[in-house]
């Protein structure tokens, strides 16, 4: 605990720290950090991460699944997102009262499924009433063989708290933690759970899944206009797909291609682990050989090589829907592992990070055009060349074209201006304060080791990142604001009301 509140300490003192600021006073913490994380892989060629912390009986564990949207097939959009969901249900041995009578009923829905399909393209309405009604007696059958969410009362009997998980277009992350006396039950949870996944209740979390989508994009006029956005900015890269899928994808969705994705993609060399809290490593990696050394060497996933080409003009989308206007710009960058990444994490905080910010300032307070206005880089992912965005909502009385003019104002700055020492190292300590209380959480810091191994190659790169922020000058900022935000490479949203 003493050293928990040491690192809140030097947070806040980096928070007030005076415009010369570095990272000398935390690089210790960080190195002593670095020296508690051990590392091993398997025969399989899963890895393991794990950072010895003591300072309270906690454990907190993500498991890291280098798959996202990206990683669909044509046509079978959202199956990333519709796993994830399923892991939640359980094996053969939890979430089932009897796996060996649920089984051969989980076979029948499936092909009831595939023959209600067949019967919707050949147009034989009569037949298709009759194989719905097979299909609904089956699901109330399966539904009689099922424990709902025992893979949560489990956990949560057990102690466990936030248990969850995320899909992105680069990833799926699992995660939650438990006291430092469960890490066994863990080990046993987690490798079963990806060892031997039923994936029962599919049609049923069908369901839920649209609501989802429906909820977040087709009832959200925000929500399209995203979605349109990123259709008109990439052309050929899967970045251009939503990571819920597209409904018409959604509905043909059968249980055998969530069983393909989840065999293509969760092998074990495709796996991170990241421990962090109050463990043995040894004890970890003792643990980890029973339990997850018990999958099978599989072949690695295919690599996405699709590569998006340079845009050559500026693009457009504009849609009017029942909202208030909305303005929306974004311009393509390179990924994560480029060496200006830095530099565009500091140009987006200078134009967009909290109320001192360029847009702010200029948008919201001093023109009083927009009520608010915010950007970020990396979207709608960063593994792959990606974007860096920039929007607006528009006060009442105004309009998107006054958004954009002043928008454009505040880039132009960045291209002929050199940004301030001051202002630079402002946004600078911002930065670093940032990842730091990103660090100072277990979950936190399981989530960024396991992402920097997967997308870096490395975990230690994180612990690189207060350097490589630091190392951004004024000239950097303003030689890719130079090349990056230029018209040829830009796409426009506009969300109008109609």
């Amino acid at each position: 605990m003493v050293k928990k509140i040491l690192l809140l300490l030097l947070i806040w003192s980096l928070l007030l720290a005076p415009a010369t600021a570095d990272t000398s006073s935390i690089q210790p913490y960080l190195d002593r950090v670095q020296e508690r994380i051990k590392e091993f892989s398997l025969d399989n060629g899963m890895k393991f991460i794990v950072l010895e912390d003591h300072q309270a009986p906690l454990i907190s564990f993500v498991t890291y699944a280098d798959v996202g949207s990206v990683d669909e097939p044509e046509g079978k959009t959202g199956v990333a997102h519709f796993l994830e969901h399923l892991a939640f249900k359980g094996t053969q041995h939890i979430g089932t009262t009897n796996y060996r009578k649920e089984k051969p009923v989980l076979k029948s829905l499936d092909r009831l499924f595939d023959k209600i399909q067949a019967a919707k393209a050949a147009g034989k309405p009569q037949n298709l009433a009759k194989l719905e009604r097979k299909f609904n007696q089956k699901l109330a059958q399966a539904s009689k063989y099922v424990q709902q969410n025992q893979f949560g009362r489990i956990v949560e009997t057990a102690g466990g708290v936030n248990l969850n998980a995320a899909t992105s277009t680069d990833y799926t992350i699992y995660f939650y933690s438990f006291p430092a006396n469960k890490l066994e039950l863990w080990m046993s949870l987690e490798s079963e759970r990806f060892l031997e996944p039923v994936f029962r209740e599919f049609y049923q979390e069908k369901d839920v899944i649209l609501e989802e989508r429906q909820l977040r994009t087709d009832n959200s006029p925000i929500g399209k206009m995203i979605e349109e956005f990123l259709n008109t900015a990439f052309t050929t890269h899967p970045y251009k797909r939503p990571t819920i899928g597209y409904e018409e994808d959604i509905r043909k969705l059968t249980r055998e291609d969530i069983k393909q994705f989840f065999a293509t993609y969760y092998v074990p060399s495709n796996l991170t682990i990241a421990i962090v809290g109050d463990v043995d490593p040894t004890e970890v990696e003792k643990l980890a050989e029973i339990y997850f050394g018990r999958y099978s060497k599989k072949p690695a996933p295919p690599k996405i090589t699709i590569i998006e080409p340079p845009q050559q003009e500026t693009k457009e989308i504009t849609l009017q829907l029942p909202t208030q206007p909305w303005y929306l710009e974004g311009y393509h960058r390179p990924n994560l592992n480029h060496p200006d990444n830095p530099v565009y994490q500091i140009i987006s905080r200078i134009l967009s990070d909290g109320r001192t910010s360029r847009l702010y300032q200029s948008l919201v307070e001093e023109k009083q055009i927009a009520l608010n206005a915010q950007g970020f880089s990396g979207f709608p992912g960063d593994k792959y060349p990606n974007l860096v965005v920039f929007y607006a909502l528009t006060a009442p009385g105004h309009t998107v074209e006054e958004i954009r003019a002043a928008l454009d104002t505040e880039i132009e700055r960045l291209k002929t201006e050199l940004v301030t020492d001051q202002e630079l190292e402002r946004v600078k300590t911002q930065a670093r304060a940032d990842l730091l209380r990103t660090l100072n959480s277990n979950i936190g810091m399981a989530r960024l080791l396991t992402e920097y191994q997967a997308k870096t190659g490395n975990w230690r790169n994180l612990f690189k990142e207060l350097d490589r922020l630091s190392f951004v000058s004024a000239q950097d900022i303003q030689r890719v604001a130079q090349n990056t935000f230029v018209p040829q490479n830009s796409t426009i949203g506009r969300l109008l009301p109609n």
